[in-house]
């Protein structure tokens, strides 16, 4: 298995994961023309992805769906209210997936599972043949089914959002604040850090945070809140930021 994000962030996220025979993308929060770029980058073709699940309908995960599933014939994978929001105008390319349904390519399960955020019937994505890759970000709070898929990762691309000082002290209305403090919000660096501090498993490779906010955090400060993962000595994995400008380095398992 490989694994990358091609953008992540607050204005669009895209996350391209693989094995020898089968590749998909992770929401497409991104332009077409911007993922074949990045995928050109890391050697890999658009042209050759085999499906493209979409994690909930806000436009920084489907930006780029219609343009690209039409132009390369990809079918579409997300529940059927995130489907139903119009993402793209070739209905048969559409398939409605139930929130805790596996679907197999090939040798590559993708599973998807329910979170707390604010979406229609929002989802995220664990991937594996034999080991796991997970993709998961917009999420209120550290619910059984993220703990779960923490806990059995290998590679996890996982939502540190915001800096709860940096959040406060902004000027985001006090609504705005609110919303993503909830738990159909966004975790922060803290809530982050502590759900992999209790619940990851010491085989644990690499921790990719994710979806870091425009305003309200810096890379420097989510990876110094992931410095509580010292806490335990049988938990070393490697710690990144991704962002929305290029794709991070192709992790592997």
């Amino acid at each position: 298995m490989e694994a990358v994000a091609l953008a992540s962030g607050s204005s669009g996220n895209c996350f391209y994961v693989s094995n020898s025979k089968k590749s998909v993308l992770v929401d497409v929060g991104i332009s077409c023309r911007q993922i074949e770029e990045r995928l050109a980058k890391i050697g890999k073709k658009a042209s050759k992805i085999d499906g493209i699940f979409i994690t909930h309908e806000h436009g920084d995960h489907v930006k780029g769906a219609d343009v690209l599933a039409r132009k390369y014939n990809i079918p579409i994978y997300g529940t059927k209210k995130t489907l139903a929001r119009g993402l793209c105008q070739d209905k048969d390319l559409l398939n409605p997936i139930k929130n805790d349904e596996t679907v197999k390519l090939g040798k590559m399960q993708v599973e998807a599972f329910s979170k707390c955020h604010d979406g229609g019937d929002p989802v995220s994505y664990s991937l594996f043949n034999d080991k796991r890759v997970s993709v998961i970000t917009d999420v209120g709070h550290c619910c059984q089914n993220v703990i779960d898929m923490v806990s059995n990762s290998r590679i996890l691309f996982l939502e540190s959002n915001h800096s709860l000082d940096m959040l406060e002290s902004g000027n985001y209305p006090y609504h705005v604040k609110r919303r993503v403090k909830s738990d159909k919000g966004h975790l922060s660096n803290y809530n982050s850090a502590l759900c992999v501090l209790e619940h990851g498993d010491r085989k644990l490779k690499n921790i990719i945070l994710s979806h870091l906010s425009e305003n309200n955090n810096r890379p420097e400060i989510a990876l110094e809140s992931f410095k509580l993962l010292k806490e335990r000595k049988d938990l070393r994995p490697e710690i990144s930021v991704s962002n929305k400008y290029i794709p991070t380095r192709l992790f592997k398992i």
